[in-house]
């Protein structure tokens, strides 16, 4: 075991757990951020993903050894109240079905977003296309990603 200072959702927060310890379990078992969904645990779903200083990262595969003093943004530190653009445009395009696969949705949306302000299409898809919908709403997605750019852009 290890102590390790986070920053975590701009708060600077300390654990003691094993520093192979992946920041997936960081979150949801030991500081209760259970926002961030487990999938697949290999990387692969996009489910677990979270903000490693703004860039989308799978925290299922990321040790917390490896965090250093860069900051964590989970799906509870995207906005406070849910009223991030990207949150809007989801609930306005009806983006969530069953809804486990969202939050990693969210936070992959929102990378792009801000290394890409205006996504094309083909932009869009490439970008997603690491985060797994079994309830197929691609089509939403992208619409909802479409009208969050606008949002943030105007």
């Amino acid at each position: 075991m290890a102590q390790f200072n986070l920053k975590i959702n701009g708060t600077d927060l300390e654990v003691n757990v094993d520093p192979q310890t992946p920041m997936l379990w960081v979150l949801r078992d030991h500081l209760n951020l259970t926002g961030t969904k487990y999938g697949c645990g290999i990387a692969q779903c996009g489910a677990c993903t979270v903000h490693l200083n703004g860039t989308a990262t799978r925290s299922c595969m990321l040790p917390v050894s490896a965090v250093g003093n860069n900051e964590i943004t989970t799906i509870e530190g995207l906005s406070e109240s849910g009223d991030h653009p990207v949150q809007k445009a989801w609930l306005e395009h009806d983006v969530p079905q069953c809804g486990y696969c969202q939050a990693g949705q969210i936070m992959s949306a929102v990378s792009l977003l801000k290394s890409n302000p205006r996504p094309t299409d083909e932009e869009i898809e490439g970008a997603m296309s690491g985060n797994i919908c079994r309830c197929g709403t691609y089509v939403r997605i992208k619409a909802a990603v479409k009208t969050a750019s606008k949002a943030l852009n105007s």
